[in-house]
């Protein structure tokens, strides 16, 4: 499917991403007012332009770190069985952590994450998401924070991709294959 041929149309600015990413700022600091070191957490790859604009944006002492799940592959849809194929590399036991995700679509990654972090015991877990889809959520769960709702398109750029491609792009933006 990788090889079919599409064109993306703009959902999210570059500039409206950058906005709301500061006013999520704004409450993440609040939240965690008197932490002496905030963990934030990315769920690699898709977080990774997130990550690094909303830690750029926390004017408080954080630690970045990663985990790495699949549950998609090259495909479109999530095949609801995830793997870890990358964890933290630090301890979590008694730390304020924020986890960052992409995009909560079925909401199986979220909850894998978050019950293998619960049970490393950390003070106080949080989630924020740049993208959620409501419409497509198959377990109940909802990140503390979230960027965007959109709704049941798929969308690349911004960090996100379609088989390895388009995570340069500034902006988010909504697949659409052509006939060809």
């Amino acid at each position: 499917m990788a090889d079919q041929s599409y064109v993306i149309d703009r959902m999210i600015s570059a500039k409206s991403i950058a906005a709301r990413i500061e006013a999520l700022a704004v409450e993440i600091k609040s939240e965690f007012a008197g932490t002496e070191r905030l963990i934030v957490v990315g769920l690699l790859r898709g977080s990774f332009v997130f990550i690094a604009d909303l830690v750029r944006e926390l004017d408080m002492n954080v630690e970045v770190d990663f985990v790495e799940t699949s549950s998609y592959g090259n495909d479109m849809t999530s095949s609801r069985e995830v793997r870890i194929l990358k964890d933290l590399r630090g301890e979590i036991e008694g730390r304020d952590v924020l986890v960052v995700e992409d995009i909560v679509d079925t909401g199986h990654t979220l909850t894998h994450v978050l019950h293998l972090l619960e049970s490393r015991h950390p003070a106080k877990l949080r989630t924020i998401a740049l993208l959620d889809k409501p419409s497509r959520r198959e377990v109940d769960i909802r990140a503390d924070w979230t960027g965007f709702e959109i709704p049941d398109e798929f969308v690349v750029g911004y960090g996100i991709d379609y088989a390895q491609a388009n995570r340069n792009l500034p902006y988010i933006g909504k697949v659409c294959f052509t006939n060809t």
